[in-house]
């Protein structure tokens, strides 16, 4: 998945996002901080959110059913994957990828895994905690040997 395809995707589902909490076009209009002309044209496919609308939909919309299965968990995580491809965060324990994800190695407690529905990859420790996560595999196995060879020391 790549950032615009992201944003197409939110695009698309904004108007089932919006049903799914019970709001007027007006209340979603001013709670994601754009004229109801605006929400209407990306409703119709004329118009997009662009990068900034789409995390403030995620965020704002974290809860969403709508949200977890379209990114196979929370989109936070996604997000973070485009915006900081593959720098080190202070991740939140995950629930040790159970379901929309696929492992692609383990090593020394480390688990390399691949969300089956956005296709970008995360490290997580012993622990389910995630150490990073990216789109790039190259990155990810490279980040995943290192920490392997520090454990091995």
């Amino acid at each position: 998945m790549t950032k615009d395809e992201f944003i197409k995707n939110l695009d698309q589902k904004l108007k089932l996002i919006r049903t799914e909490f019970n709001y007027s076009q007006d209340k979603m209009a001013e709670i994601l901080g754009v004229s109801k002309k605006t929400l209407v044209q990306i409703e119709k496919g004329r118009s997009t959110l662009g990068w900034m609308g789409a995390v403030t939909l995620c965020t704002i919309f974290e809860k969403s059913e709508i949200l977890t299965l379209m990114f196979g968990g929370q989109p936070k995580e996604v997000i973070l994957a485009f915006a900081f491809n593959s720098t080190e965060q202070d991740y939140p324990k995950t629930l040790g990828g159970r379901v929309w994800w696929e492992e692609v190695e383990a090593s020394f407690g480390y688990k390399l895994q691949k969300n089956l529905i956005t296709q970008h990859y995360r490290i997580l420790d012993s622990q389910d905690r995630r150490i990073c996560s990216s789109f790039e595999l190259d990155q990810m196995n490279k980040r995943l040997k290192e920490l392997v060879e520090h454990e091995g020391i």
